[in-house]
C-alpha cells in the first residue's frame, strides 16, 4: 500500500490539496558517505529542506543551492522550532512545493521522532514518504572498530534511549530488563543522565566491570572514542569533559576497540 492510499485512508482533511509529498530523509551520522543514493538524489532537486542539528554540514552541502533550507535544529533544550511548528511548517510548504525533504540525522524512524511526523501529516492529508538513514547506533561503533554482535560475545543487541520526553505512554526505561535482555546495550542521548543509567545497570546487576565505550561525533572526523568500566566511566566522562552527542555502547565487544580500531590503522598504512 502506497503513501497516496494511506492517506486517504487515514486523513482527517481529505479535502485540501497539496502540490507536492513530504520526504521524511535520514541523514544518517553525519559521514557523507554513508548518505544513501536516493537521499542524495531528493536533496539535489528539493524545493524544501527542513533539517535538524545533527545533520553534518557536509550533508548540509549537497542540498539543491536553489532550495529553501529551514534549521529545526532540535538539541537537548535548546530547540530552534517546536515540534508542532516544525510539522505545520511542512504542511504549509507541501501546499505549494513538489519536493518537501524533512531531513535528519541518521534514520527518522530510530529516536528520531519521525513516526509521529508521518502521523501528523497523514491526518493532514499530505502524502510522505520514508528514506531510511544508517543509524548512529550502528554506525558510530563500527567506525570505532566496535561490531555490536560477536559469536563470541554477543548474539544479542538493546537500543534503548537515555533520554525520555515528558508525557510518554510509560514513565520509564525498564533498566532492570534491558540488563538482562542482551548482551550488548547501546544508549542513545544517554551522556546526561549517564550517571544514573550506570547505577541503574549496575543495580540491575551488571558487573562493574563490564566494559563501557562513548563514541562522540560517530564517523565524522571529529569522532572521540572514550573507553572504561561501569565502575569508571561516568567519573572518565567527567574529567575529559565527554559531552554530547555521543553514542553509549555497554558489553564485552566494547573489548574489541583495540584491536580492530587498531586493524584499520594498519590497512591505512
Amino acid at each position: 500500500m502506497n503513501c497516496a492510499v494511506l492517506s486517504d485512508q487515514f486523513s482527517t482533511s481529505s479535502h485540501h490539496f497539496y502540490a507536492g509529498k513530504v520526504y521524511l530523509v535520514g541523514a544518517g551520522p553525519g559521514d557523507p558517505g554513508l548518505l544513501t543514493l536516493k537521499a542524495k538524489v531528493l536533496l539535489e532537486h528539493a524545493d524544501v529542506v527542513i533539517y535538524d542539528a545533527l545533520v553534518s554540514p557536509a550533508i548540509l552541502a549537497m542540498i539543491n543551492p536553489q532550495a529553501e533550507q529551514i534549521n529545526a535544529g532540535k538539541r537537548r533544550g535548546r530547540h530552534s522550532l517546536p515540534q508542532e511548528e516544525t510539522t505545520q511548517l511542512l504542511i504549509e510548504k507541501a501546499k505549494t512545493h513538489a519536493v518537501v525533504v524533512r531531513l535528519k540525522g541518521g534514520d527518522p524512524f530510530v529516536f528520531g521522532r519521525g513516526g509521529e511526523e508521518m502521523e501528523d501529516l497523514i491526518h493532514a492529508g499530505v502524502s510522505v514518504e520514508v528514506v531510511p538513514g544508517i543509524t548512529s547506533g550502528i554506525a558510530a561503533p563500527a567506525y570505532a572498530g566496535i561490531p555490536l554482535t560477536h559469536r563470541r560475545y554477543s548474539s544479542s543487541v538493546t537500543f534503548v534511549t537515555g533520554h525520555e520526553s515528558v508525557g510518554k505512554y510509560r514513565p520509564q526505561v525498564n533498566w532492570q530488563a534491558i540488563a538482562h535482555a542482551s548482551e550488548t546495550i547501546v544508549v542513545y542521548m544517554g551522556i546526561h543522565n549517564l550517571g544514573y543509567i550506570v547505577e541503574q545497570l549496575t543495580t540491575a546487576g551488571l558487573s562493574s566491570e563490564t566494559p563501557v565505550a562513548l563514541v562522540r561525533w560517530g564517523t565524522r572526523p571529529e569522532q572521540e572514542t572514550l573507553l572504561g568500566t561501569l565502575a569508571t566511566i561516568v567519573e572518565q566522562a567527567i574529567s575529559n569533559q565527554f559531552e554530547a552527542p555521543a553514542i553509549v555502547v555497554v558489553g564485552e565487544v566494547v573489548n574489541l576497540h583495540t584491536l580492530l580500531s587498531q586493524a584499520e590503522i594498519a590497512q591505512c598504512i
